[in-house]
């Protein structure tokens, strides 16, 4: 098996931190893997909990960014800084399930290059309990079908932060985005790089603890101009 280096971006998450690094450890069993939280100096002691935690485990490593600057910037950080074969990230608010991680890591270790979690793919699903959450999902679904007919490939799903990916590709693309747009870039960059992509339905939970930072009003302006941009460059242009 691979070994995972597992990269998790913070930002107010000390109730959901602790948790999740449990259920990860317990995931990945003896797999050989590490477990890098990228925290953009949350003031609520995320930070501090997880140093407690890699205190009994030297797998367990915080990384402090000294500014906030988006989820994209955290994951190109922590990316940078994973030193097994694979990359793996997903949000640090429980809303994926850990187990189905193994389903991303298994599509690595039989040959894909990049392996997606897809909750818009039939098997997958969007849990929407409130009116402000259904909204969220009505955009995702909205969006990521908007996504797959411009950019023109067979993929549901190019926005979730739940996704492995070989190191080696990883260094190979390139990538600039800073904002949630990294997601998208990386599907593009990796495809138009002659590599292998995978998806797989998962299920996608609404947080218990914590407040969501994602921003629709905000985000989504900036995620259609590097839309267009991308699809621009990739499909029309071809480069």
């Amino acid at each position: 098996m691979l070994s995972v280096s597992v990269i998790i971006p913070t930002y107010n998450e000390r109730e959901n931190i602790g948790i999740l690094i449990g259920q990860l450890r317990e995931m990945l069993g003896a797999r050989d893997h590490e477990i890098l939280v990228v925290d953009d100096r949350s003031p609520d002691g995320t930070g501090a909990a997880v140093e407690a935690l890699a205190k009994a485990d030297p797998r367990v490593r915080l990384v402090v960014k000294e500014k906030r600057e988006g989820i994209g910037a955290a994951l190109r950080y922590g990316y940078g800084l994973g030193k097994k074969d694979v990359l793996l990230s997903l949000d640090a608010d429980l809303s994926f399930s850990t187990p189905e991680a193994l389903k991303l890591l298994e599509l690595i270790d039989s040959g894909f290059d990049l392996a997606l979690g897809c909750r818009h793919k039939t098997g997958g699903s969007y849990e929407a309990p409130t009116l402000r959450v259904k909204a969220k999902f009505f955009v995702s679904r909205l969006g990521n079908r908007v996504i797959r007919a411009l950019v023109g490939l067979d993929l549901h799903d190019y926005s979730a932060n739940f996704r492995a990916i070989r190191r080696s590709v990883w260094h190979a693309i390139l990538t600039e985005e800073n904002t949630n747009s990294l997601l998208l870039e990386m599907i593009l960059k990796v495809k138009y790089g002659g590599f292998k992509i995978a998806e797989v339905p998962v299920s996608f939970a609404d947080r218990i603890h914590g407040q969501s930072k994602l921003n629709l009003f905000i985000e989504a302006p900036k995620f259609l101009v590097n839309l267009l941009k991308y699809t621009l460059r990739y499909r029309v242009l071809g480069a």
